[in-house]
């Protein structure tokens, strides 16, 4: 968790993982304003702190910190590159802003930029990078839905009334397809193809859909999504090659206010309204990590997994930033695979010598009268050097 005294600058409102080199993995977090005892407001803030992954925290102290203007607001969303050098992140009142991350540990810094095509385009609620990082997709609190390629910064769709309000967006994994939920319980898919809504996915008149999220295991094509009947919530399977809702299952049991899968497609986690949160085996669809009063009486703003650990990332107004190990199995280290597979070898190396050996009393073949028995290994390889010698032409007449 972010340290007390981090928490004193102001409330959290977004964050998310930064990957960086070596497997090295970062955590930034937007903060609101806060009104201290003299009743003047301090700024909003953006914070970038380490993670050290043999202790499960973040740094007690951020490595760098940007001072937002007065005029920007508080930050709303914020969205990381895959490479983990851009941020992107959306403000109260000043549309989005690019902030390129340089350095390392002892000497981050972030470089502010603006995005002419995102300045003053209002808050953003959601913000999101492609799998390919080719492209960035934004929804607005007015219903607005961009996406750009990236780093051109080219339009390639711009629809002013995609949704009332959009509430959630995803990417596939293959960049082909973007999914976008709206705050009247509408969802609809987006072909990157052809930059036009593809379909809208169906649902009774007593449904809402509400958070989305694709596959990313690159073998099962699905789309999940959260769906709200009544006072019943569950999450829903739709098949990505006909867009038709093939199952569902009640999860978390309660409304969720966000939605994750982990960088491998093998867990899928959700927040609740009230603090908990829930990892599910994607493959069973089957909880396998729980997390109650993980943020006590306060809705999750933040879910992430760590993308190179099994850990979570969560954040919300009241709490702050909270990182969570999961109770999940731990996954095969590279060099783990690699022990077993020089142990296979060499275990295929002595039952192959055991095996010549005693191949005689194994296949229990009888000898023949002028049949001699089995020669040693030894005998084989002075034999084969010997053979060198002779001549296999025989002898030659001049």
């Amino acid at each position: 968790m972010a340290s007390g005294g981090a928490e004193q600058q102001g409330p959290v409102t977004c964050g998310s993982w930064i990957r960086r080199p070596e497997s090295a993995n970062w955590a930034v977090f937007g903060r609101s304003r806060r009104k201290d005892s003299s009743s003047s407001s301090s700024s909003s803030l953006l914070e970038i702190f380490s993670f050290d992954p043999k202790t499960t925290a973040l740094s007690s102290s951020p490595l760098t910190t940007y001072v937002l203007e007065e005029v920007e607001g508080e930050p709303v969303s914020i969205a990381v590159h895959p490479t983990g050098d851009d941020i992107v992140c959306s403000t109260s009142n000043g549309g989005c802003k690019l902030f390129e991350l340089y350095g390392q540990e002892s000497n981050a810094k972030l470089l502010a930029k603006q995005l002419a095509p995102l300045k003053g385009i209002g808050p953003q609620k959601c913000l999101a990078f492609s799998v390919d990082g080719s492209k960035l997709a934004t929804g607005g609190v007015d219903g607005h839905l961009r996406i750009l390629e990236w780093p051109s910064l080219r339009i390639i769709l711009d629809e002013p009334r995609a949704h009332k309000s959009v509430r959630d967006l995803d990417f596939s994994l293959d960049s082909e397809f973007l999914a976008s939920t709206s705050t009247d319980g509408a969802a609809r898919i987006w072909k990157m193809e052809d930059c036009v809504p593809l379909t809208t996915l169906t649902r009774n008149s007593d449904e809402k859909i509400e958070l989305c999220r694709f596959s990313k295991d690159a073998t099962k094509p699905f789309l999940f999504c959260t769906v709200q009947k009544g006072d019943k919530a569950f999450t829903a399977v739709w098949d990505i090659s006909t867009w038709t809702k093939i199952g569902h299952k009640r999860l978390l049991k309660k409304s969720a206010s966000v939605m994750s899968v982990s960088k491998d497609g093998k867990y899928l986690a959700l927040g609740s309204k009230d603090g908990d949160i829930c990892v599910v085996e994607v493959k069973k669809m089957e909880i396998c990590h729980w997390s109650k009063r993980l943020h006590l009486g306060t809705c999750i703003e933040t879910l992430e997994f760590c993308p190179t650990e099994r850990v979570v990332l969560t954040t919300s107004n009241e709490w702050g930033a909270v990182v969570t190990k999961l109770t999940v199995p731990a996954d095969w280290k590279e060099w783990q695979i690699y022990m077993v597979l020089l142990g296979l070898f060499l275990a295929s190396a002595v039952a192959f010598y055991i095996f010549f050996e005693n191949s005689d009393s194994f296949w229990n073949f009888p000898l023949g009268r002028n049949q001699p028995a089995k020669p040693h290994l030894g005998a084989f390889l002075r034999d084969s050097k010997s053979s060198d010698d002779r001549n296999i032409w025989g002898p030659v007449d001049m």
